[in-house]
């Protein structure tokens, strides 16, 4: 997978291997020793790696969508960026791996997404 990112205004093309296997998920984290917080673990039917169809484009990496500048219906060619996701405020720009039309668009602005969350459908 070929990734835009910018740094500093610079931007630079990276080549990305993504690896497809199984990753254990994350109990419930609590920080502090305070009062009583209860926090849901992630459960196994939500939108993570597992959900996402093969014509899915996923998340590189952990982030929230930043901007998502396609939309259902819309014709898109190899390379061209159809959302941009946000880390330790860094933007990724997600490019589409192949031509076709956009089937479903997944996330919205702001929400946050795991790595190899599907993110936008092309078919």
């Amino acid at each position: 997978m070929r990734l835009k990112v910018t740094v500093d205004q610079v931007p630079y093309e990276i080549d990305v291997e993504v690896a497809e296997k199984e990753s254990a998920t994350l109990g419930a984290i609590v920080i502090g020793g305070g009062g009583s917080v209860t926090v849901a673990a992630p459960s196994g039917g939500g939108a993570g790696a597992g959900a996402a169809s093969a014509n899915a484009v996923v998340a590189p990496l952990a982030g929230s969508v930043n901007r998502v500048l396609v939309e259902v219906g819309q014709e898109v060619a190899e390379g061209d960026v159809v959302l941009v996701l946000e880390a330790m405020k860094m933007e990724t720009e997600i490019t589409a791996p192949k031509a076709g039309k956009v089937s479903a668009v997944l996330v919205a602005k702001g929400e946050a997404v795991q790595g190899g969350q599907g993110l936008v459908e092309i078919d």
